[in-house]
């Protein structure tokens, strides 16, 4: 079951990088950084309740998967613009 989550967990912060990105614009990285945990949580499929659970349980490693999506992100944005 934690894989599972976890592989939903990442496929969610790449859309909430990019999300944070389109509407934050550059710059401002903790806002952009909350917006993307927001972002994930909110659409992890399961009750309220459990979502806060699960945010609370795993926010080291909805950091770290933030972080690697942002990384991830700008070196797509340096491989196009070579």
């Amino acid at each position: 079951m934690f894989s599972n989550l976890k592989n939903q967990i990442k496929e969610l912060a790449r859309n909430a990088v990019l999300v944070a990105e389109e509407q934050l614009g550059s710059g401002k990285g903790q806002e952009k950084k909350k917006l993307a945990v927001e972002y994930i949580v909110s659409n992890l499929p399961f009750p309220n309740w459990l979502r806060y659970v699960i945010s609370v349980l795993l926010s080291g490693f909805i950091d770290d998967v933030i972080e690697i999506a942002v990384h991830y992100m700008k070196s797509l944005q340096e491989t196009k613009g070579e």
